[in-house]
């Protein structure tokens, strides 16, 4: 079960498969950094650096699964991208996953790309679509906040998971014997519980943030409500 961690250790997956996803992750890292340039201002600036910090302080605290022998902690995708969009979003995530592993071997240097993929990129991208569909649908109130926050956390880190799955199918270094239905279903279990955790999480800070300053929420600003259609005014007689 250790080896069942989110952030991938040396030796967890070929060199091959981990250039390769290093080389995807450096490619879209790229891309966000053009397109959230766009997005960058007196507002958005400082409170990139303030959830990058908060994601990093958060996820050295862990909350154990006791059902796996194993430990969670924030992710920080929902969170990021909730707040600060998608493209800042996950910017913030891998510079955290980058000091993480280069300063507290949390996840190994050469797997660097398949963890940035898995928890900046598809972990933050996963939330941010659930959110523009979820806030078009539910009313912008602290409740509706809530939900759409916890809803998003909680799948972004199963989609973060099965990212590992896909990663391993393609250059595990352990040979499961096919049993590669098995791995997916124990990473989905395990990181169930540490999605409501991060649920949970996510909410209570977006909905805080929001309550206080809710023009600091990137999505609240972002996203437009859905506006019906004015009806057309039918001329006079007409039938």
């Amino acid at each position: 079960m250790e080896t069942l961690a989110m952030h991938i250790s040396n030796g967890i997956i070929d060199g091959p498969v981990a250039a390769v996803f290093a080389a995807l992750a450096l490619a879209v890292l790229t891309f966000c950094v053009l397109r959230g340039r766009r997005d960058l201002d007196d507002r958005l600036a400082p409170m990139a650096g303030l959830v990058a910090a908060f994601i990093f302080a958060v996820q050295m605290l862990n909350f154990p699964i006791f059902t796996a022998g194993v430990s969670g902690h924030l992710l920080g995708g929902a969170l990021a991208a909730m707040l600060v969009g998608p493209w800042v979003g996950a910017l913030c995530v891998a510079v955290v996953l980058v000091v993480q592993a280069l300063v507290f071997g949390d996840g190994g240097v050469a797997m660097l790309g398949l963890n940035i993929t898995n928890m900046a990129l598809l972990g933050t991208a996963a939330a941010y679509l659930l959110i523009a569909l979820l806030l078009r649908v539910l009313p912008r109130t602290p409740a509706g906040l809530a939900v759409t926050a916890f809803v998003s956390a909680l799948a972004s880190v199963l989609v973060a998971s099965q990212g590992f799955v896909l990663q391993y199918w393609l250059g595990g270094t352990t040979d499961l014997g096919g049993n590669l239905t098995g791995l997916a279903g124990t990473m989905a279990g395990v990181h169930l519980l540490i999605g409501i955790g991060e649920g949970l999480i996510t909410a209570t800070t977006v909905v805080t943030v929001a309550k206080v300053r809710p023009d600091l929420v990137y999505a609240l600003r972002a996203l437009k409500p859905a506006v019906p259609a004015p009806a057309v005014p039918v001329a006079g007689g007409a039938r």
